[in-house]
């Protein structure tokens, strides 16, 4: 059965015909989640905790349940010191890196630095941008770096045809798209009918599309 894929969410629904990562972080783990992806977030770096943040991701990642690393990655709009987000990224990047599995991406105004830090690290598991709002030439610059690219949030709001995101949306290929609800009150059904009709295409197209994306980047 094709399944709906919600790529990113904060929030367990538990219905039957998707298959949702479900957001964890190692300070607040929840056993019960059979889906989840686990990393630190750069909003919440806490160098005192550190240490053992990273042993129970390394811990996490071992198991099936674990889809992911993730979300962690670069901001450069909060306090926390670009410097010290690098480092602490790279560290689970070093762990995850020892398995095939893929990296969801927090990633704000850090782009260049995030191309640089996966050709540096010789990065080969799929790496995911998680809620991707900026333009065309943004985008073009990841596709062509191999990362795939999620959408939700911002495709929902976008209100008008025709706006930056759902030109971009509508050019990235096919085999490089999923789709997500993050923290959003809307259901991934909702984002699904949204960005089949940017695509001109039917939602069940659509479900087959990131369905074969997420199974072959996850190997289900």
């Amino acid at each position: 059965m094709t399944k709906f894929i919600n790529l990113h969410t904060h929030k367990f629904s538990n219905l039957s015909d998707v298959i949702e990562v479900v957001n964890q972080y190692p300070w607040e783990f929840n056993s019960i989640l059979s889906n989840y992806s686990i990393g630190i977030h750069p909003w919440y770096i806490d160098e005192e905790r550190l240490n053992n943040d990273l042993k129970i991701i390394k811990e996490k990642l071992q198991l099936k349940e674990c889809l992911a690393l993730g979300e962690c990655g670069l901001d450069k709009r909060i306090e926390i010191p670009l410097d010290v987000q690098i480092s602490v990224f790279k560290k689970q990047l070093e762990i995850v890196k020892h398995t095939k599995k893929p990296i969801v991406l927090h990633c704000v105004a850090a782009y260049d630095e995030v191309i640089a830090i996966k050709k540096e690290m010789k990065i080969d598991n799929p790496m995911i941008i998680h809620g991707f709002s900026k333009n065309e030439q943004v985008a073009q610059s990841l596709l062509k770096n191999g990362f795939y690219l999620s959408f939700g949030k911002y495709l929902l709001l976008s209100r008008n045809f025709g706006t930056d995101l759902e030109k971009v949306f509508t050019f990235a290929p096919e085999n490089q798209i999923l789709l997500e609800t993050d923290t959003i009150e809307e259901s991934i059904y909702q984002v699904y009918e949204k960005a089949a009709l940017i695509k001109g295409i039917s939602v069940d197209e659509l479900k087959t599309i990131v369905f074969t994306n997420f199974s072959r980047i996850f190997n289900n």
